[in-house]
């Protein structure tokens, strides 16, 4: 589900799943964490397979989660996005097609966005009744900021490419998104570590996302009926 290939000074990671929309499971996770903590190239570059970057969480795992089990599903998720936040690598997330809930969580979690004309982004969950709780309500509003934050979370519309680079959502759009990871290949990479960690230097998160993961638990029991419908 998860496929590593290293090739230089570049480590790519794909999710490979493109039936589902390279939605992710449990297990695709924990496979998604793994590739990332055991890079060791000075750039990652993370990527969709198929005609999507990532649908987010897997709606048939989540229709099927009780209160505590969804607390642990958001809390796996934003273990993930955190360990996409704090890899020695820099992380950069070539987004071509939907990124979605989830999938735009963990885009927001990497050091560069960068997307493909095609690529679109949205956190979808409010139209069903949830919210994306890998992080998301943690590293939107800083990322753009909290008027842009709330209109895109509490709407569920859909932003193109171009729009998305006018809000900071992205930091460029390429045909080829893997030509930034080449470029900064090139750099030092000591210095490029350097820099994140630097930059990657903020408050504590931890409270804000012990409370985003009781929040969507709650909310997976109370529209139990209507994630069960969105599987038909």
């Amino acid at each position: 589900m998860i496929e590593p290939d290293a090739d230089g000074e570049i480590c790519t990671v794909t999710i490979d799943r493109p039936d589902a929309r390279n939605a992710l499971p449990w297990e695709g996770l924990d496979e998604l964490e793994a590739a990332i903590v055991d890079a060791t190239e000075p750039i990652v570059y993370l990527e969709g397979t198929g005609p999507a970057f990532c649908a987010g969480a897997d709606l048939d795992v989540v229709a099927e989660l009780d209160g505590p089990e969804a607390r642990r599903f958001a809390e796996r998720g934003q273990a993930v996005a955190t360990a996409i936040e704090e890899s020695s690598s820099i992380v950069v997330a070539g987004i071509d097609g939907p990124a979605r809930g989830g999938g735009l969580e963990l885009a927001l979690a990497c050091d560069l966005r960068v997307a493909t004309p095609e690529a679109t982004f949205s956190e979808p969950g409010v139209t069903f009744g949830l919210f994306g709780a890998w992080g998301g309500t943690v590293r939107l509003p800083r990322v753009l900021g909290e008027g842009d934050a709330l209109e895109l979370a509490l709407s569920g519309r859909v932003v193109d490419a171009e729009e998305a680079l006018r809000m900071g959502l992205i930091s460029r759009i390429e045909d080829d998104p893997r030509t930034v990871a080449t470029e900064l290949a090139d750099n030092a990479a000591d210095a490029l570590s350097v820099l994140k960690r630097r930059l990657r230097d903020d408050g504590d998160r931890k409270r804000q996302e012990r409370r985003e993961a009781e929040a969507f638990a709650d909310l997976v029991v109370a529209h139990a009926e209507e994630l069960a419908a969105l599987r038909e």
